[in-house]
């Protein structure tokens, strides 16, 4: 059975740093993703890792501050969120694919979810 369970959301000032996790279980996926959707809108992608943790992709409004990274030996993949804004407020949540796909910002793509957890940023 798979499953995807995210921790290390919370409230942080504007500026501050936030690392997530998410521990992957029943297999090992070619792709983990981090997702988020803020209230009201649609939920977008974030940032994505291979296995070997190589290789990664990240949206324009996080790159340079967000960093994904995967521990393979625990299947485990983590996003590290630095010089958060209030922007980045919103309900994270770690995808899974079964493979590395051209459509990798798509949630069509990750058939498996965590629950998410909450990141708020204030000003």
């Amino acid at each position: 059975q798979v499953q995807l369970v995210e921790s290390g959301g919370g409230l942080v000032q504007a500026g501050g740093s936030l690392r997530l996790s998410c521990a992957a279980s029943g297999r090992t996926f070619p792709s983990l993703a981090w997702f988020r959707q803020a209230p009201g809108k649609e939920r977008e992608f974030v940032a994505r890792v291979s296995s070997s943790g190589r290789n990664t992709d990240y949206s324009g409004s996080v790159k340079g501050r967000f960093t994904i990274s995967r521990d393979y030996a625990t299947n485990t993949v983590y996003l590290q969120m630095n010089s958060l804004k209030p922007g980045d407020t919103a309900v994270y949540y770690c995808a899974a694919a079964s493979s590395w796909s051209i459509t990798y910002s798509q949630t069509r793509t990750y058939p498996y979810w965590g629950q998410g957890t909450q990141v708020t940023v204030s000003s």
